[in-house]
């Protein structure tokens, strides 16, 4: 791989205000996220003890994406993502909006998955309140936010990355501290599930890791307020990718040492427990608030990318119109933030933690082949200036990748994800058919008018 010099007398309308330590932040704060506080124990139940080779391979995947990311981001750093990025290789409106509405479905199941994470014992620690009502009330509340109107910043992105990292620092310290005083026990490291073989565990298991690893492709929205995106991108994607996935590996390691896999197994606060078997006496409530935290901020953040998402494609023509209207003094999409409230509730009522966490990779296993087959397409388009190129045997195997994930779904998540498609193919046509209708009905008025003339 090679990164180029950025384009010379390269111009943005936005002021290129995100420093490298900054995006660097930014892309970590996406990728360590808040799903590893519950999925450890999905991985547990899928893997095993050996719940850090799923994560081992889910990196190496994102990996191979992440480097098409890198291409298509500095090739072209005004674009704005994925669904851009079909447009500009396959020509076909159609194509670019199902990757766009996949990156929006995958949004609100994952911040379905969330709330249910938030429901679970993290929150039972200072109140008890059974999932099916816990998980809709947090998402109404999150949407009250989202409408009085709530100002991101890369600053407060820091704060809450800074938060969400030391608590997966705090597991992994008490966990070495734990080891290291002759706690644990290293023969589970290589412990599988009963009756479960290596590969349908490292794949089974990699299919949830990779949850782990998404939201990289988020930081493409950003590539033009970047000071030499050419060069910075790329070391800040891969940089913050590999600490992610050390870090992951390390919390894999010690959970395994310091509990036995069979009783992390399932659990909705698996780092609470690998806390509490340390035996070290922190107060549960202490690392349950730093969960819920990160756990509140991720769903939030994808609640309010989402209702942008679907305020921006109705702006654009692809999604009803009305889920452009604002309130008056917020300014904020109260429409659409309904309409992806409302679907992110009915998923946490019939949906588990596991197959909503799945379906989100299945919408971005899409996406992310439309990607990389972009990449390739792409090639014989020269721009006038120098980037970062990708070897091409990378995305081939990402695509293989991607295909292997593909075929590991079960036929429960293939229907939440295909549901969801249709939805906005349904969605789309009505728009289409409104829009035709509402042109037909402005050329016959004009026509009378002509004719009255």
């Amino acid at each position: 791989m090679t990164t180029s010099a950025p384009a010379a007398g390269q111009t943005s309308r936005l002021r290129k205000g995100i420093t490298p330590a900054l995006l660097f932040l930014f892309i970590l704060g996406d990728v360590l996220g808040a799903g590893v506080y519950a999925l450890v124990g999905v991985l547990a139940e899928e893997a095993g003890g050996m719940m850090w080779a799923p994560l081992l391979l889910a990196m190496a995947m994102a990996l191979l994406t992440a480097s098409s990311y890198a291409e298509l981001v500095t090739k072209y750093p005004k674009a704005g993502g994925a669904a851009v990025f079909a447009r500009r290789a396959f020509g076909r409106p159609v194509i670019s909006f199902l990757v766009g509405f996949s990156m929006l479905a995958a949004g609100v199941t994952s911040a379905a998955g969330l709330a249910i994470a938030f429901s679970g014992d993290y929150l039972s620690t200072f109140v008890d309140m059974p999932t099916a009502v816990a998980a809709p009330v947090f998402l109404v509340l999150l949407a009250l936010l989202n409408a009085r109107g709530i100002k991101e910043s890369v600053r407060s992105n820091v704060v809450m990355t800074v938060i969400e990292v030391s608590g997966l620092v705090l597991v992994v310290v008490l966990g070495a501290v734990a080891v290291g005083g002759g706690q644990g026990s290293p023969g589970r490291l290589t412990e599988l599930p009963d009756g479960v073989g290596l590969g349908a565990a490292v794949l089974g298991g990699a299919l949830i890791a990779f949850y782990s690893f998404v939201g990289f492709e988020v930081s493409a929205n950003v590539a033009e307020e970047v000071h030499d995106v050419s060069r910075v991108y790329p070391r800040a994607l891969f940089g913050a990718l590999a600490v992610a996935g050390v870090v992951y590996l390390l919390i894999a390691v010690v959970s395994a040492l310091v509990i036995d896999p069979g009783d992390l197994a399932g659990s909705t606060s698996p780092l609470l427990d690998v806390v509490a078997a340390t035996g070290i006496g922190l107060p549960p409530w202490a690392f349950s608030a730093i969960a819920l935290v990160a756990v509140a901020n991720g769903a939030l953040l994808t609640m309010i990318m989402s209702s942008r998402m679907a305020y921006g494609m109705a702006d654009e023509g692809l999604l009803p119109h009305p889920l452009t209207r604002v309130l008056p003094n917020r300014r904020t999409p109260w429409l659409a933030i309904v309409l992806t409230t409302a679907l992110a509730v009915g998923l946490t009522l019939v949906g588990d933690l596991a197959v909503l966490a799945e379906t989100v990779v299945l919408l971005l296993l899409f996406v992310f082949l439309s990607t990389n087959v972009a990449v390739l397409v792409l090639r014989r388009d020269r721009v006038d200036h120098q980037h970062f190129r990708t070897p091409a045997a990378l995305p081939v195997l990402a695509v293989v990748s991607c295909l292997v994930l593909l075929t590991q779904q079960s036929l429960e998540v293939w229907t939440y994800g295909l549901a969801m498609l249709t939805l906005g193919v349904v969605l789309h046509l009505v728009t289409r058919r409104t829009a035709h209708a509402r042109t037909v009905r402005a050329e016959q008025a004009e026509a009378r008018a002509a004719a009255r003339r």
